[in-house]
């Protein structure tokens, strides 16, 4: 399964997500059936890393991460390389589909729609709240691995 979460900027939540969903995987031995990585619907960080605040919430919660992941923009291609696509609010839906127009494969979802409820994971950049974040995306990211039929 490969899977790409999608924030704003790709300095946040998204990374959260990757390195949250790749040490659940890991803890279950399921990393060799999972191929994670995240992106952004925008530009605006491209190239950057991982914000500090957000580092430090992994650090806290014992969750191992790459210090040379840097901010990249969704492409077009990735619609393809990817099984899902998972973003973490409705806006990211919304201008995720200036990059990739249409879903014919039903591949773009949002991250708290597996755990039932349709909601974003508010955003810790304007929030200052990365444990809120932190907590969603973990509840998020346990979900997937529960409901792994969702794949199928």
């Amino acid at each position: 399964m490969r899977i790409l979460f999608v924030c704003h900027g790709n300095i946040c939540r998204s990374p959260m997500a990757e390195f949250i969903m790749k040490a659940l995987t890991r803890s279950q031995g399921l990393e060799r059936q999972y191929f994670i990585e995240s992106a952004a619907v925008s530009s605006e960080e491209a190239g950057n890393p991982i914000y500090p605040p957000a580092k430090r919430c992994l650090v806290q919660h014992g969750v191992p991460f790459d210090n040379g992941k840097r901010a990249r923009q969704i492409t077009r291609a990735d619609y393809d390389r990817f099984d899902r696509i998972i973003c973490m609010d409705a806006s990211n839906l919304r201008l995720i589909r200036r990059i990739i127009p249409s879903d014919p494969d039903n591949k773009v979802h949002l991250l708290m729609s597996y755990t039932g409820r349709g909601r974003d994971v508010a955003d810790p950049w304007y929030t200052g709240d990365f444990e809120e974040a932190f907590q969603d995306i973990l509840e998020g990211c346990e979900a997937i691995l529960a409901n792994g039929m969702l794949f199928q």
